[in-house]
């Protein structure tokens, strides 16, 4: 049963601000915000939300195939995918154009204040769900605004369930768009504040936007994340992670384990502390794709936090 990640790849290039935003922003004086952060702790990651995604799911033991656009810089991602045994058939590279770059920086409050350059995913909408073959679960997260409508429609029409995960993408679009995603789509999982600019922008609350899907997942950092689903609200807890060092693509690795329980018809309250547990597990490493599990040291870990023994 393979899944088919529709994303972005991206080169993070990230930066730790040795302070908290907060003292450096002044509110009364944000029309004319004029800041500059020295960040003497830089560093270069492999990421992306496919990419992410599909590295903490093959540590599950599933089956990801990526779908994403890169451009004429990708040689070094291409290679680290290769040895990782991810397969790039559904990689295009468009020429004359960079692979996807997110320049990040944190504060000690583990704050981020992003800048993207798309890059080649404004060409994402060249890749076609169709072209993937035994795919029996997709995602739809961030990548290009034509890509995203597209694929969204494509997996609709092919009848295969997937989860929409607009992440900061979701600007780009309306509130008729974003409707139209949750009526197409199976899940839908977001964080607290995007749950509450889905609701400002298609004027819905979140029963009613749980009441059109199989699951609304909303994730609220620390504090765990909530799943609406059958008319309940189901209440995930975070294990205690063993430090915070970076947040950096929690997110991802919390919707690899969702995409893994769906995969295998777990109830939601298993599936939920799997991705729960994989966000906690990768805040405690540098990066989207640096922390090293075993399939039985997550099997162990899962039971050390929750009680209960799962076989992935």
């Amino acid at each position: 049963m393979k899944t088919l990640i529709c994303g972005s790849m991206a080169y993070d290039t990230i930066m730790v601000f040795k302070d908290q935003f907060k003292k450096h922003i002044l509110p009364e004086q944000i029309h004319i915000l004029n800041v500059a952060f020295l960040v003497p702790e830089m560093r270069r990651e492999y990421g992306g939300c496919a990419g992410n995604i599909a590295y903490n799911l093959q540590l599950l033991g599933g089956q990801p195939l990526i779908m994403a656009t890169v451009g004429d810089d990708f040689a070094p991602y291409a290679s680290r995918l290769e040895k990782l045994g991810l397969s790039q058939n559904h990689i295009r590279h468009v020429a004359d154009s960079f692979t996807g770059q997110a320049f990040i920086t944190t504060d000690l409050d583990d704050n981020q204040i992003t800048a993207f350059h798309p890059g080649a995913m404004g060409h994402s909408h060249l890749n076609s769900v169709a072209q993937a073959q035994e795919v029996s679960l997709g995602i739809v997260s961030p990548d290009g605004r034509e890509g995203m409508l597209q694929h969204a429609l494509e997996f609709a029409d092919l009848g295969i369930p997937f989860v929409f995960d607009p992440g900061q993408g979701m600007p780009m679009f309306s509130g008729a768009e974003l409707l139209r995603f949750v009526e197409q789509a199976t899940y839908v999982t977001v964080n607290d504040y995007e749950a509450k600019l889905l609701q400002d922008k298609t004027g819905k609350s979140l029963k009613e936007i749980a009441a059109r899907v199989k699951a609304l997942i909303v994730t609220l950092g620390g504090d765990g994340s909530l799943i609406h689903a059958d008319g309940k609200e189901i209440a995930i807890p975070t294990p205690k992670p063993d430090a915070i060092v970076d947040p950096t693509g929690c997110g991802d690795a919390y919707r690899a384990g969702l995409l893994y329980g769906i995969q295998r018809d777990w109830d939601w309250e298993t599936t939920g502390r799997l991705a729960s547990l994989m966000g906690s597990l990768k805040i405690a490493s540098r990066g989207g794709q640096n922390h090293k599990y075993s399939r039985m040291e997550l099997a162990d870990l899962y039971k050390r936090h929750f009680g209960s023994r799962i076989e992935l």
